[in-house]
């Protein structure tokens, strides 16, 4: 079983810490397309999922490279941004209701099943057909609700990817997978305390707008995902891209990943608001 970028072995076969990877995660030039996929569920912040799909959506519309964009889910059914039906009204009318539905392209298990078989052809050239190498998970309410099926994709998933990217609460469901055991990360500033507490073996960062271990990268509170997303880019595709993109959206980005004043505005980490 061989792992596309090669992140628990080297190559004569001895176990390397994942820390250790360093971008560029993957071959933007290589002749096989670059399969991105997004984890939904009910409750999930519209922010975390939207900031980042239009930096890859501005990516692949401006620039010739071959990009796949997959939106998963437990099931086929439509995933709302609604907290309410996610089971927590936080401060809101109870007449209120104000929604977004993503359409959901595969199932959790149908993704396994293509990346799992991907990882047992042979060689990082070998037929990857449908298998997802970017995976973003987005934060939001719905993460303190039942997240094992959540938690389990990614746990099973992780080995076959290239990379991941997490957005505020997200982090807590790569925490609980147990993927950033040992890793530097951060999450919502806001919430600190109780994402924290998903991941106590987890080097959490509680000064960062986002923080990159090996080939995870993990970012703050909801609008720091387009911040993270452009780094990511930056990373992967080159900063004059990153730069390029950024600029056509008329945003003005983050480009100091410790720069955070909500960490001290929130309290996170013993910090006083």
């Amino acid at each position: 079983m061989t792992n596309p970028h090669n992140n628990d072995t080297t190559t004569n076969g001895t176990a390397v810490n994942p820390s250790s990877l360093k971008p560029p995660f993957f071959n933007i030039n290589g002749p096989k397309l670059l399969h991105y996929g997004v984890l939904l569920f009910p409750g999930f912040q519209a922010l975390d999922v939207f900031g980042p799909l239009d930096v890859f959506n501005s990516l692949t519309m401006l620039y010739h490279f071959p990009t796949k964009l997959t939106m998963l889910a437990k099931t086929l059914d439509a995933v709302e941004t609604s907290h309410q039906r996610a089971g927590n009204m936080m401060f809101s009318h109870p007449d209120t209701d104000v929604s977004q539905s993503m359409v959901v392209d595969r199932t959790f298990e149908e993704q396994l099943k293509i990346n799992e078989a991907a990882m047992n052809r042979e060689g990082e050239e070998g037929r990857r057909d449908g298998a997802i190498d970017v995976l973003i998970v987005p934060g939001g309410v719905g993460t303190r609700n039942d997240m094992s099926a959540e938690i389990d994709f990614v746990k099973r998933m992780y080995p076959s990817l290239r990379a991941v990217l997490s957005v505020c609460t997200g982090a807590t469901i790569l925490a609980r997978a147990g993927i950033l055991d040992a890793r530097r990360a951060t999450t919502n500033k806001r919430a600190y305390e109780w994402a924290t507490s998903t991941g106590p073996n987890v080097k959490w960062v509680p000064e960062a707008r986002w923080v990159v271990d090996g080939n995870i990268v993990t970012g703050s509170g909801i609008s720091a995902g387009i911040d993270a997303t452009y780094a990511f880019v930056s990373m992967n595709y080159g900063e004059e891209i990153a730069q390029e993109l950024a600029d056509s959206a008329e945003y003005v980005r983050w480009r100091d990943a410790e720069h955070d004043p909500f960490a001290k505005r929130w309290g996170a980490g013993g910090g006083k608001g």
